[in-house]
């Protein structure tokens, strides 16, 4: 029997520059001829954050229950929702979870609709992903941005540095975590893998950096590897 539920195409992008730093999110809504863009933000947050806020707003902004098809290029976003990470956070209470009230705040306002979760490659040309981002850096860029109290208050929500240092590459790779997928060996969420980003300078005082390195979005442990290390000139 068909439900009667409308169905609606949503596309959100989030970031910061830096992460942390200036943030904002963008929202397009698509049902039939009918479109809505929405976006905002915040003085100082993370690119995760972001990415999070705009799919909790596009959610937010339904007025009924939808059926709705999701698109998000945030891998963080998309794999939390569709490979059983959420229901072993929320089993665990949310222990260690970066970003928790968030996450407690997307798994309410999904809950009132029928949502598929698709990731799309972000910068890939796709017309309204694209549209997001604009939106997004816009919102970024405006005066007198509100702040992200949760953030700045520190409830369990900072991002981790890209940077490392000795004690953390010890730490982090007697885990011997090797690859993408691989499970964090302190709560066994899958880890990700992040990438240096280009325009990153090397802290001061450091002799090596990591290109790359495996986070685990569940407690934010990070993972280095060897093979990953660049030293400085």
């Amino acid at each position: 029997m068909k439900d009667n539920l409308k169905e609606v195409i949503i596309y959100t992008d989030g970031g910061s520059d830096p992460n942390p730093g200036r943030g904002g999110y963008g929202v397009v809504l698509i049902h039939g001829k009918y479109r809505k863009e929405l976006s905002g933000g915040f003085r100082l947050t993370t690119n995760n954050r972001m990415e999070l806020t705009a799919v909790i707003e596009a959610l937010k902004a339904l007025k009924e229950p939808c059926r709705v098809k999701l698109y998000s290029d945030s891998e963080y976003v998309v794999n939390a929702m569709t490979k059983g990470w959420i229901q072993s956070w929320i089993k665990k209470r949310w222990k260690k979870v970066k970003n928790p009230d968030l996450w407690q705040q997307l798994v309410e306002v999904a809950g009132k609709h029928q949502v598929e979760f698709n990731w799309v490659k972000g910068h890939a040309g796709i017309k309204e992903n694209e549209r997001c981002d604009q939106l997004a850096t816009m919102a970024s860029s405006q005066n007198n941005l509100p702040v992200d109290v949760n953030y700045e208050n520190g409830i369990n929500t900072c991002d981790p540095d890209i940077e490392t240092d000795t004690e953390k590459d010890n730490t982090s790779s007697s885990a011997k975590i090797t690859a993408e997928g691989q499970s964090c060996r302190k709560c066994a969420t899958p880890v990700i893998k992040k990438t240096r980003p280009e325009n990153k300078q090397v802290k001061a005082g450091s002799s090596y950096y990591f290109e790359y390195y495996f986070i685990c979005p569940g407690c934010g442990t990070m993972y280095m590897v060897e093979e990953a290390k660049v030293f400085v000139k």
